[in-house]
């Protein structure tokens, strides 16, 4: 019933999604406590290499899934885990579950593979487990589709899913007035936080540093450990960035400087209900209230966070900034997609822990 009714919605031209984590309507503060709530208890991930180039270039997803998990898990029993991961090497679950022995957790843990794309990381949070994502973006093959159907073709829609996501940044821009200036600004605001962020020392908690091994040039190996994120870039200027050339279309606004670069890295993040994380004396860093999926042309698949966030927050009895008087508060003060630059998939996972704290 529940999937037919979800169907009428789509079919009515509501795409909202699930309901199954509506929290009661709370204008005048949040829900009191339950012993039910799902909440957040740990997290931790791998800095995010540079793909290609940086220390996890030569690094298998496995590896890397498997130093976030070690790290998250020393001390906890879990039922049941669940992965986000969208460049799937092998039969999509062949790495996570080589990662969970690699962990030493036993294999009467099921497991699952996720891939929503950039919101793979999210929906393992959403579907309530001891949640992961990773990504090798050197080691995965990028551009190919695979064997599909030729009459995609004969689909407009369909064929829109295939437009390099490159492009689809150059419509949203085009679309919604989105100017390069504007691009380049926010890019520059995201690398300044990172920047100063890492400075600080804010992300030494959350980074499991991995040591690995890398190829040179040669061929010869070279053990070497990751610490920090390789995306941060401090001398990043406004005059900078605007000498960049278009890097998807002539005349186009997207360029390195103002996209996520192409990045290897994993993250977990550790979910419990409240009854549990008080019974096992775990901290609280937050609680899941609501979570959204909607739809959105695929020609402009970079709208969704648009639509997909108030869904999320009707659900949670939540207010957008700036709606009926509720102030507006500076969103990722750590950085952003810009900075540190998280492969796809990954960025959804390691803001869920951003977000708690």
């Amino acid at each position: 019933m529940h999937r037919l009714q979800v169907v009428l919605g789509h079919l009515a031209g509501r795409p909202e999604s699930s309901s199954a984590l509506q929290a009661a309507p709370c204008s005048a503060g949040f829900p009191q406590a339950s012993a039910s709530d799902v909440v957040v208890v740990h997290g931790r991930r791998t800095p995010i290499g540079r793909a290609g180039r940086g220390g996890f270039k030569d690094t298998t997803p496995d590896e890397l899934l498997s130093a976030v998990l070690t790290a998250v898990l020393q001390d906890v029993r879990l039922k049941f885990l669940s992965t986000g991961n969208v460049l799937q090497p092998g039969a999509g679950a062949i790495m996570a579950r080589i990662a969970q022995f690699l962990s030493d957790i036993p294999e009467t843990v099921p497991l699952s593979t996720i891939n929503r794309q950039c919101s793979s990381g999210l929906q393992a949070v959403a579907n309530i487990a001891g949640a992961r994502e990773v990504e090798s973006m050197s080691l995965s093959e990028r551009g190919n589709p695979g064997n599909v159907s030729s009459r995609l073709l004969e689909n407009e829609k369909a064929r829109d899913c295939l437009i390099p996501m490159g492009i689809t940044s150059e419509n949203v821009a085009e679309q919604f007035g989105i100017s390069r200036q504007k691009q380049d600004a926010f890019a520059l605001a995201s690398q300044q936080k990172a920047a100063r962020a890492q400075s600080r020392g804010c992300f030494r908690a959350e980074i499991v540093p991995v040591t690995t091994t890398i190829l040179d040039d040669k061929g010869n190996k070279k053990t070497v450990t990751v610490s920090q994120d390789e995306g941060v870039r401090p001398s990043t200027t406004m005059e900078g960035l605007a000498k960049l050339k278009p890097a998807f279309k002539d005349g186009g606004s997207t360029t390195a400087g103002n996209s996520s670069q192409v990045s290897d890295g994993a993250a977990a993040v550790l979910l419990a209900r409240r009854s549990k994380a008080e019974e096992l004396g775990l901290p609280i860093l937050g609680v899941l209230r609501s979570y959204a999926v909607v739809g959105v042309p695929p020609d402009i698949m970079g709208i969704g966070p648009a639509y997909a966030i108030p869904a999320a927050l009707q659900k949670a009895g939540r207010l957008l900034c700036g709606e009926a008087g509720n102030p507006c508060r500076e969103s990722e003060p750590p950085g952003g997609c810009n900075s540190p630059g998280p492969p796809p998939g990954l960025h959804r996972g390691k803001a869920g822990r951003h977000t708690a704290q």
